[in-house]
């Protein structure tokens, strides 16, 4: 996922954005990947940021500050699970629709993220009837 990560921060570069390394983890601000963040994806929405791997994608720097704790979460989850990963989250999403809940704020990936934010984390949704 990282390679793809590089691949997007690549794209970002060479479109206007910036690059950083944080803490062991490639940032990247600005560029068209940052206008796909901004129109939004089913779902979700806008979004602030994204991990792909080791490489975080995020609309401006400081989206990418406010964002760190989060987003360090989905490193994690990379390195915990790699490639399936993309498997992993939208099942995720279908199980929380499944049982009443939304695809996004109640996927147990973003749970997990906000839980490491310090956020309240997610309820169980009962199942529908």
């Amino acid at each position: 996922m990282t390679v793809l990560g590089l691949l997007v921060a690549f794209i970002a570069r060479s479109s206007g954005g910036a690059l950083r390394r944080v803490d062991g983890v490639l940032e990247v601000a600005g560029g068209w990947p940052a206008q796909l963040l901004r129109w939004g994806f089913p779902f979700i929405g806008a979004v602030a940021a994204i991990t792909l791997g080791h490489v975080v994608l995020g609309v401006s720097w400081d989206a990418l500050t406010a964002s760190r704790t989060h987003e360090r979460a989905h490193v994690r989850q990379f390195e915990r699970w790699g490639v399936l990963l993309l498997l992993l989250y939208p099942l995720a999403g279908l199980l929380a629709w499944l049982r009443g809940g939304h695809p996004y704020r109640d996927n147990v990936f973003e749970c997990e993220a906000r839980a490491a934010e310090g956020m309240a984390s997610c309820k169980p949704t009962p199942p529908r009837i």
